[in-house]
């Protein structure tokens, strides 16, 4: 299950228990919508409640950071988990953008800010 949020170019969500394919559906709709509104957008991304992921959703992740490699800004990735700390950094390979992992909500929102200064 995820939950979503977005506001002036930056799109949040939080993954809880097992991030399945119809979630990551889901946050493609959200992001698609804001990048066609706003351009580029930035990344919140919580993922200290997840549990585990399918591997379908891992193979749509990694199409969709394909097609869309140039429509984000900064991406923050908050965990404390060392798989997904790796994962993340692995990540920046498919997309043209800052990203960066943090353990701590506020220094991530804080980062991000820093882009709009």
């Amino acid at each position: 299950m995820i939950t979503t949020q977005h506001q002036d170019r930056l799109v949040e969500f939080a993954v809880f228990g097992e991030f399945t394919l119809s979630d990551f559906k889901e946050f493609e709709e959200l992001v698609l919508y804001e990048i066609k509104f706003s351009g580029p957008v930035d990344l919140l991304v919580d993922l200290r409640d997840m549990a585990d992921f399918t591997v379908d959703m891992a193979w749509e992740e990694i199409k969709f950071s394909r097609q869309h490699a140039g429509d984000f800004r900064r991406i923050a990735v908050i965990t404390d988990s060392q798989w997904v700390a790796w994962s993340a950094w692995l990540s920046q390979l498919f997309v043209n953008a800052d990203v960066t992992v943090f353990d701590n909500e506020a220094e991530a929102r804080a980062w991000l800010a820093e882009n709009d200064a």
